[in-house]
C-alpha cells in the first residue's frame, strides 16, 4: 500500500508543472513590466497585465500546449486564486477604518450596495444577460475591480470566459478613470476638498492600483485618503461573497426535496481572520512585505492562467450588451457616487 501511494504520488506534480510554469512565466513578465515608473504610473496593475500577456498567448501558442498545460493553469486560476484572496488580507487593518471616519464607511456601504443592484437590474432585465455575468461585472464595479471578479467566480459558478468579459470591463473603464478623475477636479474643487475627493475616488473607482495612480495626480492629501477608503472598500468583499453565496443558494432548486446546501466561501472567511490577524501586527513588518509580494505574485498567475483559457471568439460571442452595461455602471459610479459623497458629507458634517 505504502509503495502505491509513494509512486503515485508525482503524477499531479507532473500533471500540473508545465501550466503552473507558464503562469509563472507570464506573471514574471507582467512584474517586470508593472515596475517600469511609465507603466505603474498608467495604473496597469502587474494582475491586468498578467491577464492581458495571458489572453495574448492564450490566442496564439496556447493551444498547440493546452494538453500538457491544462492541469496546472487550472490549478492556478482555481487553487492558487483562494490563496492570493486570502492573503490579500495582510494588506488590510482594521485601524484604517477609524482613518476614514464613520461618513467614508457610509460613503463606501451606499456606493456598493446601490452600484451592485444596479447592475442585477441592468444586467438582467435591461440588457438580458445572464445573472452570472451581471453579478461578475456587478462585482468588479461595485467593489475592488479585477480581484472581486475573481474572487466571485467560484462563489457563482461561472465559466471562464464570463469571468473574463467581467475583468475585461474593468480594465476599459478603469483606465478611463485614471485619466479622466483627475481631469474633472478643478470643475469639482469647490465641491470637494482634496481629502474628500479622495474619498470620492476610493469608493468609486475600480482597481487599487488605478486609485493610487488617480490620486497621485491630485495631490497626496487626495492619494491618502483614496487609498484608506479604497481599502476599506475591499474589506467588504468577504461579507458581500458570504451574502452572494446565500443568494445563491436561495435561487439554487432544491433536488429531490433535499434542501440545498449553502456554499460557503471558506476562502472569504479566511480573508477576513487574516484581515484581522494583521490588525494585532503580530508579524514583523518584513514579513508582512514578503506576504503582500507572494500574495501578488499568486494573484498575478491566477490572472495569467485566466487570461491563457479565455479565447478572443469568447468576448466577441459576448457581444456590446456586457461593455454598455459597465459603461452604465462607470457613468453611475462617477455620478451617483459623486452625489452619495456630497450627501453623507453635508449630513454628517
Amino acid at each position: 500500500m505504502t509503495e502505491h501511494v509513494f509512486s503515485a504520488a508525482p503524477g499531479p506534480v507532473i500533471r500540473y508543472a508545465p501550466g503552473i510554469a507558464l503562469s509563472a512565466v507570464i506573471t514574471a513578465i507582467a512584474l517586470g513590466a508593472g515596475s517600469i515608473p511609465a507603466v505603474a504610473d498608467a495604473g496597469f496593475s502587474a494582475l491586468t497585465l498578467a491577464i492581458l500577456l495571458g489572453m495574448a498567448v492564450g490566442n496564439s501558442v496556447y493551444p498547440a500546449i493546452s494538453n500538457a498545460c491544462g492541469g496546472g493553469v487550472q490549478f492556478a486560476k482555481q487553487h492558487l486564486l483562494r490563496l492570493g484572496i486570502i492573503l490579500y488580507g495582510f494588506r488590510l487593518t482594521f485601524s484604517q477604518i477609524a482613518d476614514v471616519g464613520a461618513s467614508g464607511i457610509a460613503i463606501d456601504v451606499l456606493t456598493l450596495s446601490s452600484t451592485f443592484l444596479l447592475a442585477c437590474m441592468l444586467g438582467q432585465k435591461v440588457f438580458g444577460l445572464d445573472k452570472q455575468t451581471s453579478w461578475l461585472i456587478g462585482a468588479g464595479s461595485s467593489i475592488c475591480g479585477a480581484a472581486a471578479v475573481l474572487a466571485t467566480e467560484p462563489v457563482v459558478k461561472a465559466e471562464s470566459d464570463k469571468v473574463t468579459v467581467a475583468v475585461a470591463t474593468v480594465v476599459i473603464f478603469g483606465t478611463i478613470a485614471i485619466f479622466l478623475y483627475p481631469a474633472i477636479y478643478p470643475w469639482l474643487s469647490a465641491l470637494f476638498s482634496p481629502e474628500n475627493y479622495g474619498i470620492y475616488m476610493g469608493s468609486t473607482m475600480h482597481e487599487v492600483a488605478q486609485v493610487v495612480a488617480a490620486g497621485h495626480a491630485v495631490g497626496p492629501d487626495a492619494e491618502n485618503a483614496a487609498v484608506i477608503a479604497k481599502m476599506l472598500r475591499v474589506m467588504m468583499l468577504a461579507p458581500f461573497l458570504l451574502f452572494l453565496a446565500a443568494r445563491v443558494r436561495q435561487l439554487a432548486p432544491a433536488g429531490k426535496g433535499e434542501k440545498s446546501k449553502i456554499t460557503v466561501p471558506w476562502f472569504a472567511l479566511a480573508f477576513i481572520g487574516v484581515a484581522v490577524l494583521n490588525s494585532f501586527h503580530l508579524l514583523p513588518a518584513r514579513a508582512v512585505a514578503w506576504l503582500v509580494t507572494l500574495d501578488t505574485v499568486l494573484l498575478a498567475m491566477a490572472m495569467a492562467a485566466l487570461g491563457l483559457t479565455t479565447h478572443a471568439s469568447a468576448l466577441k460571442k459576448a457581444g456590446a450588451k456586457p461593455l454598455l452595461m459597465a459603461l452604465l455602471l462607470f457613468v453611475w459610479l462617477i455620478v451617483g457616487g459623486g452625489a452619495i459623497n456630497l450627501a453623507v458629507h453635508a449630513l454628517m458634517a
